[in-house]
């Protein structure tokens, strides 16, 4: 054989067949888990777009030590905790305690309340000086990546009926 006749060889797996699935290997991460709407909060911020929080927050009257679920009106927890959608925040309580809700298709009010719930579910009733949750803030001048947890003393709303129907 000439030198010019020769095709050079190859490394050949006979385990394997050519062209087979395990040959292939994925060169990119799986897109179905994101959400072209839900954003980094930091990406946000760069762009210096507004955040709006749902104003239903500020009216659940939710027990901080009692589960998510226990609210009369499950529909709200299905709801954005903010516009645009962001794929986590941190929760900054006045005393210190930080918590981080996530959720990579937009965290929902439930994300943040099963957040909080997580960090006082075991906290006895007495131990709480403002039990409730009295809504969330973003202030973009102190801190732009994290919402303030605001709590009060006594519900203002009734915390556990069901919804009205008319």
């Amino acid at each position: 054989m000439s030198a010019d006749t020769q095709e050079p060889l190859s490394k050949v797996d006979s385990a394997i067949e050519p062209g087979s699935p395990i040959e292939k290997k994925i060169s990119h991460r799986r897109t179905s888990s994101s959400n072209p709407d839900v954003h980094n909060i930091a990406d946000l911020e760069k762009q210096g777009i507004d955040i709006l929080i749902a104003p239903e927050t500020q009216k659940l009257g939710w027990y901080l030590n009692t589960s998510p679920s226990t609210i009369g009106e499950p529909d709200t927890l299905k709801k954005p905790l903010c516009i645009p959608m962001v794929k986590k925040v941190d929760l900054h309580f006045p005393l210190g305690l930080e918590v981080t809700a996530r959720n990579l298709k937009g965290v929902t009010i439930k994300d943040a309340l099963d957040a909080i719930h997580k960090q006082f579910k075991k906290k006895a009733d007495d131990e709480l000086d403002a039990p409730y949750l009295a809504g969330f803030e973003w202030d973009k001048d102190e801190c732009y990546t994290r919402f303030v947890v605001h709590q009060v003393s006594s519900s203002g709303s009734p915390v556990l009926l069901p919804p009205q129907i008319y």
